[in-house]
């Protein structure tokens, strides 16, 4: 599906690839968020570090990731022999993997640590989880932050992302090789619903589908070590979800890690 515009849906097939994927989209956001200059925008980028902060409040994400990146390199290493692999290609991979590794290595204590030892930042945190919680009246010194010069706003937001940033780094490289190392097969689906049987998924991290831009639908999918499901919805906003009817052509690619 090279040749058009698609839209692309993931789909985890365990809680591993799950966290690194929320942390990917949230990464992403901050990143957007945090060099803007509006006030709306700022706060925007507040409310993800502390959803970042949730994530990788689980003792052993950095551990995890650790993990990976070396069973990742000892994988990569194997190949060097291999003729079909490109020695400058994976000296670059395996020189990524040490700097994430040793920028991981690096981090003191506990993810988010720099944050939680911020009392401003941390009551900021308790208020926002009310409902409208973050009016200027409840915070007022929060206010007078978010109406400061934007240069400031931009040096205070990187200095509370820049110790999270080997996350970032290690979950970029680890979730590139996932996508890379993936079995792409055309399908077809009839009535809004497909489905396939056998070991291919459940050996699987991470499904992939990509569908014609064109195609107002989206899928829903459901896994497990049986098989799995995919119903294809009509895409309506504001309306409930209907099945989508008609044929439709996809790709489907199973990655593995």
């Amino acid at each position: 599906m090279d040749h058009i515009n698609v839209n692309c849906y993931e789909h985890p097939l365990n809680e591993k690839v799950r966290t690194m994927l929320r942390l990917e989209d949230l990464f992403e956001k901050i990143e957007f968020f945090s060099n803007k200059d509006h006030a709306a925008e700022h706060h925007s980028a507040i409310l993800t570090l502390f959803e970042i902060l949730n994530v990788t409040s689980r003792a052993d994400i950095k551990s995890d990731l650790l993990q990976e990146l070396e069973r990742q390199r000892k994988s990569l290493e194997s190949l060097r022999k291999s003729p079909k692999v490109s020695e400058e290609i994976l000296n670059q991979v395996l020189n990524d993997i040490q700097s994430a590794s040793k920028g991981m290595l690096n981090m003191a204590g506990k993810v988010g640590d720099n944050l939680r030892e911020n009392e401003w930042l941390m009551g900021i945190k308790q208020r926002v989880g009310i409902p409208g919680g973050a009016c200027e009246f409840d915070l007022p010194s929060y206010h007078y932050w978010l109406h400061l010069d934007p240069k400031i706003c931009h040096d205070n937001l990187n200095e509370w992302i820049t110790p999270l940033l080997p996350i970032r780094d290690s979950l970029k490289i680890i979730l590139r090789l996932l996508r890379n190392n993936e079995k792409i097969f055309q399908f077809k689906s009839n009535d809004g619903m497909f489905q396939k049987m056998g070991r291919q998924e459940c050996a699987a991290h991470l499904l992939r589908i990509k569908i014609d831009e064109s195609i107002p639908c989206f899928p829903e999918i459901s896994a497990n070590k049986y098989g799995l499901t995919i119903h294809f919805f009509n895409a309506k906003p504001g309306h409930k979800a209907k099945l989508y009817e008609h044929q439709l052509e996809f790709e489907l690619s199973f990655c593995i890690l």
